[in-house]
């Protein structure tokens, strides 16, 4: 897989992008992520990428230029399956969301900043509109990154243990059952017994059983 990351402050992509499982992957030719910086492709001598939005108001809006030209240099040398817009007013992202892009070959990334971006480039350019959640960021630098986190721990050979990203919280629609570790007795607290009996089969139905408790509790609309 492939993605392209548009972005205007792409050293903020830098170290979420070069560390753990996304690294890794990235070292392993997993992933290709290539980050192309905005104002490369800015407007005159001070490479201007953003304005003011017609009408007035508050804030500052992408230009148009930039972005198309950057989309048409990508676009012409590959296909891309999906053009993404991070953008707080998009679909919210999901664990069916990040299944789905996981098994895409290439994807471009464009991190939405300032005011927002002009409206000609969402129409020409973008194909899938999403948010981390309901809340306003600086811009779009650090979901791009919790996107393509999300992606890469479920490509084949991102992670030493292709199971475990199949048994995380919302694959099955469930938050994940409690976890434990050594030792079996810490200050007083005990790791529950079924967990030590060595049946893989009750330990199974345990875990589900746990998974619809703590789901109940927690996030009762995901039932």
């Amino acid at each position: 897989m492939r993605i392209d990351i548009i972005s205007a402050v792409p050293k903020l992509l830098e170290s979420p992008l070069s560390e753990s499982i996304v690294k890794r992957a990235r070292e392993k030719g997993v992933i290709e992520i290539v980050t192309h910086d905005l104002r490369e492709y800015g407007m005159g001598k001070y490479h201007q990428i953003d304005d003011e939005p017609f009408g007035g108001g508050a804030g500052m809006v992408l230009k148009p230029e930039p972005l198309f030209a950057i989309f048409k240099e990508l676009t012409g040398e590959r296909d891309y399956d999906e053009r993404i817009l991070m953008t707080p007013d998009g679909e919210r992202f999901s664990q069916p969301m990040a299944n789905h892009l996981s098994m895409k070959n290439n994807l471009i990334i464009l991190c939405g900043h300032y005011k927002g971006v002009d409206e000609r480039v969402r129409e020409r350019w973008i194909t899938k509109e999403i948010s981390i959640g309901d809340y306003v960021l600086t811009g779009g630098e650090l979901p791009a990154c919790v996107l393509i986190d999300a992606i890469v721990r479920l490509l084949p050979g991102a992670m030493h243990d292709a199971e475990s990203a199949l048994m995380d919280s919302f694959q099955n629609g469930l938050l994940d059952a409690p976890a434990y570790t050594r030792p079996a007795e810490f200050e007083g607290m005990h790791v529950p017994e079924i967990l030590l009996s060595g049946d893989h089969k009750k330990i199974d139905i345990y875990r589900h059983e746990e998974a619809l408790r703590r789901t109940e509790e927690r996030r009762p609309d995901l039932l």
